[in-house]
This record gives C-alpha cells, sequence and structure tokens, in this order.
C-alpha cells in the first residue's frame, strides 16, 4: 500500500520512495542509481548520478500511480531506461524463472506436460525477445535519428505505437495463459514451495512487463511525437531511411489445422472430429499428421497445452480426465 498522497519531488528521500513503493528499485536500476544512498534525497542523487531529475520523477511517480510530469524529460535517458529494462527481463529475470521452472517441474522426459510447459515458456521468451530487439534495433534506432535532427519520410513513432498496444497485450496474455496452465493442468507433487515460487516470479515478471510497456506508451510514445513536431516546425530535413523489421514467428498453423487442433484438445477422436468439420477420416488423419509435424508435439495433453496457450478453445471446454 503506497503511503504518499502526492506525487514525489526531488526534496523527497530516496529511501522513502523505495518504502512505498518497492517496484522504485527496479526504476533506480535502470537509471543506474545503485543502493547505500544512505539520507540523500532524489535530486541530490540524481545529480550525483547524472540521472536527469524530471524524467527520474515522471518514471517514478508513473511507477506508482501518481500524477506525473513529463514536459521536460531528457528523452535520450528515457531511452537507455528503457534499454536498461530490455537487458533486465532478457538476460536476468526470465532466464532466471527458466531455470527455476525447471526445478519444479519433471524435464527428465516422462512428463509430457511438462515438457510442453518448458516449450511454451521459451516460445514466450523467444516473442519477447523479438518484441524487445525491434524496439533496439528500429525505434530507438528512429528516435536517436531525430535527435540528430533528422525526420524519416516513411517512418514515426506513430508507426510503431499503433502495433505497440496489441503486441503488449498479447505477450502479457500469453504469460497470464502459462500460469493458468500451470495452476489448472500441473499436478503439484513434490516440490510444491518451488513452484509455488515459481508462480510468484511468473505474476511479478507479468506485472513488471505491463509497467514497462505502459511507460513507452504513457511517457516515452509522447516524448518522441513532441520531438517529431518540433522537427517539423523547424523545416528538419530527412535522414536516412529507417525499414521496420518485422516480428517473424513460428510456422502458423491453417485455419482448417485451428480448428482440428481444438477438437483434439475437446477430446475427439478422429471420426468425431471427421464428423463435425464433414471431413474424412483419412483427411483428418493426414492434418494432424501435419500439425504434428509444425508443431513437434506428438501427445494430446501437449496439443491441449497449445490450444489453451493459443487462444483456441478456453480452458472450460477440456474435459479434465
Amino acid at each position: 500500500m503506497h503511503h504518499y498522497r502526492t506525487p514525489y519531488g526531488e526534496g523527497d528521500k530516496l529511501r522513502a520512495l523505495v518504502n512505498d513503493n518497492g517496484a522504485i528499485l527496479f526504476v533506480m536500476s535502470r537509471f543506474g542509481i545503485p543502493l547505500g544512498f544512505g539520507d540523500k534525497t532524489v535530486g541530490e542523487i540524481c545529480r550525483e548520478r547524472g540521472v536527469d531529475t524530471a524524467t527520474f520523477l515522471a518514471v517514478a511517480n508513473f511507477t506508482s500511480g501518481h500524477k506525473f510530469d513529463d514536459g521536460d524529460i531528457s528523452l535520450a535517458q528515457l531511452m537507455e531506461y528503457l534499454k536498461r529494462a530490455h537487458s533486465w527481463f532478457l538476460e536476468f529475470n526470465l532466464p532466471s524463472i527458466r531455470r527455476k521452472l525447471i526445478e519444479a517441474i519433471d524435464c527428465s522426459g516422462k512428463d509430457e506436460v511438462a515438457l510442453l510447459i518448458l516449450k511454451f515458456y521459451d516460445d514466450y521468451v523467444a516473442e519477447v525477445r523479438r518484441h524487445m530487439r525491434h524496439e533496439n534495433s528500429t525505434v530507438f534506432a528512429y528516435v536517436e535519428s531525430l535527435m540528430k535532427g533528422y525526420l524519416n519520410r516513411d517512418y514515426t513513432i506513430e508507426t510503431f505505437a499503433a502495433r505497440h498496444t496489441n503486441r503488449d497485450s498479447r505477450l502479457a496474455d500469453k504469460l497470464a495463459e502459462l500460469k493458468g496452465v500451470i495452476v489448472r493442468y500441473y499436478p503439484q507433487e513434490g516440490n510444491g514451495d518451488l513452484l509455488h515460487s515459481v508462480l510468484f516470479d511468473i505474476i511479478n515478471c507479468e506485472n513488471d512487463i505491463a509497467n514497462h510497456c505502459l511507460v513507452e506508451d504513457a511517457i516515452f510514445v509522447p516524448a518522441v511525437k513532441r520531438v517529431e513536431e518540433a522537427l517539423r516546425m523547424q523545416g528538419a530535413g530527412y535522414g536516412e531511411e529507417c525499414v521496420e523489421e518485422e516480428e517473424s514467428g513460428s510456422e502458423q498453423l491453417s485455419q482448417r489445422e485451428k480448428e482440428i487442433v481444438g477438437c483434439i484438445a475437446k477430446g475427439m477422436t478422429s471420426k468425431e472430429i471427421a464428423d463435425a468439420l464433414c471431413l474424412s477420416v483419412h483427411t483428418v488423419t493426414t492434418h494432424r499428421r501435419n500439425i504434428t509435424s509444425k508443431l513437434q508435439i506428438h501427445s494430446p495433453a501437449g496439443i491441449t497445452i497449445y490450444a489453451i496457450v493459443n487462444k483456441l478453445v478456453s480452458i472450460e471446454d477440456i474435459k479434465i480426465q
């Protein structure tokens, strides 16, 4: 529970902010502010560490649900903050969760559900990696060009923003679905405390990624738009062409294959699927073979988890044997 009723200010002691909201520790880390700051104020510490105070306070207040002022922030420092957040997720947090997940579930090869849970976690991490590398290589490169005084004929921050919300929602939903699958379908045997700890880490990671994305939407994108508008008013020239990289995913199932995956997840036999979709049993068998080849999933339990995680069926449609 937060005790501050008004926004944080540069005269507040930094330890008071941390006591008010533990997530400020992540904000500090991503601005390069170490621990051991004693009773110094936000302003004192920011000046010592070469951090723009207005930028730090904008992110800290936003993260804590306070009114924030982003009118005088440093776009360069905000971008470095976002890059450090990407490194935190990709190089530390997500790999750490994976190690604990392997310890918590049976990945010896005997438990196919466990292996599929790990596979879907790895698929999720791969999508996060594509998403954040896209921002690093395309979006941030574009903003760096803006800060040098160059516009782009074919790209604006709105191009990024228009797709960003859907991508972020997809990432958060995937992690939430994985959490739900573990809770609903993985039997707790043996390492119960460790499995609970992994779930707690997943929930915290889910919240952290969501907040990170909101910082981009609420502070980063508007700041970039202001720079774009100022350059247009100045009649700035155009720099090198910026080509937005697409985030390629794994091979996609056809619509018919998705329908069959949904039927398999519901426990239907090949004959029942054939009758329901007005196909021959031979055609259904061929589709099932293609699905197995594309997904590299060989059991109905694995297909069921795939169907749930990718929203081809709802959990309520699944009959637990």
